[in-house]
């Protein structure tokens, strides 16, 4: 069934409002009761919306007096920034907004309709002293939150500005091969068969050239294969797991780190997450790659049923964080995150740790994770765990020798976001006697 803009810019304005409102657009995307096309492109306007909403948000502060209701302000945002990337037919957008206005505010559609109408074609008529006007501060510049913007700078002084474009840039789409069912060369004969075009990165990874949905790949519903960043990858890698370990997975959902635990290694594994709710994602993930792991209901915090058993030889810590580096997936994360939450994530982080460091046995190794960009997560707590815990030793790490991903690798331990990764930490952390 065919659409109209007007349909998806209907849809992505409601979806829109609610992250101004304050939910999370993971949550509002899974409200969405549409497939397909129309699906698609509300993703493709709202994330857009939200990667642009400094410059959006700016422009709106000079053209709207009274500042709209949450899903008629997201709509302007989505119509500006379908504007910004389609800008050939410019009144044609206007008018599909016009049209979306009614159906976001079917009470009050008149009013709705003209308040669209003027704000729009005034945005083009000043279109371009506007965006003059948004290139005068940085967070139009950026498209971030000043804080955020000056936190990088200070971590990062030669990556900060690199890490703020790609932040604002659509992600890749990087795929996982079960190295239980084929090879990646394997898989990409698959995909050229099915007319997607893919470059192998790794033996197990490839990226294909443009993203699709999971129902297009070849085999995926017969776990052949996965959608898993390539700096995520990593984790299973780093952990070191041989076969018959005792393994845990704390904040294991949605399950991507554990399946891939379980496809490198005949381990027994345990995977757990604090949300009862995420438990049946791990599940869905391990039962379509045909794959096995006790999943336990159990907070990292006050480990309980992680107790039961003999301690784990090795524990992947991917802890609760701002997930700074990868806001280009989630780019509502930049605007919904507040600079006081850091110390909040810090707290957590360090209770977290320390909670399942006594669970690790002696000689075993535990991978601190984080998807964050920022060291008061990352290094500085690190440093502040081995200055308390005289048995944790760090060992080294590195990205794949000669792979593109050691072009994002920084100070052995952080993977800065870049063209083929998303921003990750990792420390693996050995107990000694």
């Amino acid at each position: 069934m065919t659409h109209t803009l007007a349909d998806s810019l209907a849809i992505a304005g409601v979806v829109t409002g609610r992250v101004l409102a304050g939910g999370s657009l993971t949550e509002a995307m899974g409200e969405v009761r549409v497939s397909g096309a129309l699906r698609a492109a509300v993703q493709d306007l709202a994330y857009s919306a939200l990667r642009d909403f400094g410059r959006g948000d700016a422009a709106l502060g000079r053209l709207v007096v009274k500042r709209p209701t949450a899903s008629l302000h997201g709509l302007l945002l989505a119509a500006l920034a379908e504007l910004g990337q389609r800008p050939r037919n410019p009144y044609a957008v206007v008018h599909q907004a016009v049209e979306a206005a009614a159906r976001v505010a079917p009470r009050n559609a008149a009013k709705a309709k003209g308040l669209v109408n003027a704000v729009l074609r005034n945005f083009l008529r000043q279109q371009d002293a506007l965006t003059a006007s948004s290139q005068g501060s940085e967070t139009g510049r950026y498209r971030h939150p000043q804080w955020w913007i000056d936190r990088l700078r200070a971590a990062w002084p030669h990556d900060w500005e690199g890490m703020l474009e790609t932040a604002n840039s659509p992600p890749p789409m990087i795929l996982r091969v079960n190295v239980r069912c084929m090879n990646g060369s394997t898989y990409l004969a698959l995909l050229a068969d099915a007319g997607i075009s893919a470059v192998l990165l790794e033996p197990q990874t490839l990226r294909l050239e443009r993203p699709l949905p999971v129902d297009r790949l070849p085999a995926f519903f017969d776990g052949v294969v996965s959608v898993q960043d390539w700096g995520a990858q990593q984790a299973a890698q780093y952990l070191d797991v041989k076969a018959g370990m005792r393994v845990l997975d704390a904040c294991a959902a949605p399950g991507g780190k554990a399946a891939h635990i379980a496809e490198i290694a005949d381990c027994k594994l345990t995977a757990t997450d604090a949300d009862e709710k995420r438990l049946e994602r791990i599940r869905g993930n391990l039962r379509r790659l045909g794959l096995h792991a006790k999943v336990l209901h159990d907070d990292a915090l006050k480990p309980d049923a992680m107790l039961a058993g003999a301690p784990y030889d090795r524990i992947l810590a991917d802890v609760p964080c701002s997930a700074s580096g990868v806001v280009r997936r989630h780019p509502d994360i930049k605007w919904l995150r507040r600079e006081s939450d850091l110390p909040r994530f810090a707290e957590i982080q360090r209770e977290m740790l320390s909670s399942l460091w006594r669970l690790l046995a002696l000689g075993g190794k535990l991978l601190y994770a984080t998807c964050s960009v920022f060291p008061e997560e990352n290094e500085l707590q690190i440093a502040s765990f081995l200055h308390e815990h005289r048995a944790a030793v760090r060992l080294p790490l590195a990205a794949p020798p000669g792979s593109a991903l050691a072009e994002s690798w920084r100070n052995g331990a952080q993977f800065v976001p870049g063209p083929l990764n998303d921003g990750f930490f990792y420390a693996l952390l050995e107990k000694r006697p």
